[in-house]
């Protein structure tokens, strides 16, 4: 059912441009693109470049795309990359790109959406405040918005509550989650998703935030014992071009990427849903697991106390926290975007 899903979506992303796709001039393009052991890599990223924009454009518009990982390209480089045009397009995690700007990761802060659609809404609003961000500062333009599995805790013992997390040591890869976690008595440890396999299982650290199903493709199920079921995020992904190479395109090729990563936009929210309802079978050993490995891990699910303990957290730290990092105008714009869609309110510093 679930290929079936997603072989119909990947249908209806190449559909509407035939019309037009043998008048487009031959182009080609350098494409950097996610991690290669994300889902939203491999099931949306790597097909819609060497599958949908080919067929979709009747061979007109080539891709060459090389996942960030397998280039050896550190995270944070990427719209550093992108900004000098070492590439045309790319596909980038807003969390990682927050270092540079923490505007970035406004719409993906730890605890702030718990479902697909929430994560979705949230982004929705904040677009104009990025692209007017990446377009003024980073010589890019945004064009479409993506996700993963919610970000959770893959520990190594039992966990039934925030409150077993304090003292541990937990893998996390942004600062709204490092003020989670300051929040719950934890203390967070900066690592690469390839190093946290390791480092669980050797002790060095307690717990790892990353996917409920990037965890099990990467090795966390053979480690962790218990799935502690708390979204401190999405791991919120964009899609975006140089600006360069943008403005150089024939007007009817920019009309048809753009057209094409607005259905490519959909697909990826989608898969964020499917994927992430399959992570539950996989981790639990149940069929249909397609994309993950069957395994046995505890999944626990907070309860009202820990759900209370979450939305004070967010509204007494994560959301200043980030608010103090990022400025008043910033904290406005959040206001006026994300937080009216949410219902939330960032404090001016």
């Amino acid at each position: 059912m679930l290929k079936h899903v997603l072989a119909t979506l990947t249908i209806a992303l190449g559909s509407g441009a035939g019309a037009m796709a043998q008048d487009l001039p031959k182009t080609h393009f350098k494409v950097i693109g996610l991690n290669s052991p994300t889902p939203v890599s491999t099931v949306d990223e790597l097909p819609f470049w060497r599958t949908t924009i080919p067929d979709a454009s009747n061979g007109s518009i080539t891709a060459d795309i090389t996942p960030q990982d397998l280039m050896g390209i550190d995270e944070a480089a990427g719209l550093r990359l992108l900004k000098l045009g070492v590439m045309d397009f790319a596909g980038l995690d807003i969390s990682k790109m927050a270092g540079d700007d923490p505007r970035f990761e406004g719409c993906d802060l730890a605890g702030l959406t718990l479902t697909p659609d929430e994560a979705r809404k949230a982004c929705d609003a904040y677009r104009d405040v990025i692209d007017q961000q990446m377009q003024k500062n980073w010589n890019a333009k945004l064009l479409a918005f993506g996700g993963n599995n919610p970000q959770v805790f893959w520990c190594r013992d039992n966990i039934s509550s925030l409150e077993d997390l304090r003292g541990k040591k937990v893998r996390v890869f942004n600062n709204s989650m490092r003020d989670f976690l300051s929040g719950v008595g934890a203390t967070a440890v900066s690592m690469s998703f390839a190093e946290a396999v390791p480092a669980l299982s050797n002790g060095v650290i307690d717990c790892a935030v990353t996917g409920t199903l990037s965890g099990n493709i990467g090795g966390l199920n053979e480690v962790a014992s218990t799935l502690y079921a708390i979204p401190l995020g999405w791991s919120i992904v964009i899609q975006a071009v140089n600006l360069n190479t943008w403005n150089r395109l024939d007007p009817d090729v920019q009309q048809f990427m753009q057209d094409q990563f607005r259905a490519f936009e959909h697909k990826m929210w989608e898969t964020v849903k499917l994927t992430t309802e399959e992570a539950v079978n996989c981790n639990t050993g149940k069929e249909p697991c397609t994309m993950g490995k069957l395994a046995q891990i505890s999944i626990v699910t907070p309860g009202e106390q820990d759900e209370a303990a979450r939305m004070k957290l967010l509204q007494d730290a994560i959301i200043p926290g980030w608010a103090q990092r990022c400025g008043a105008e910033c904290a406005q714009e959040w206001n006026e975007s994300v937080g009216k869609a949410l219902g939330a309110s960032a404090p001016a510093p």
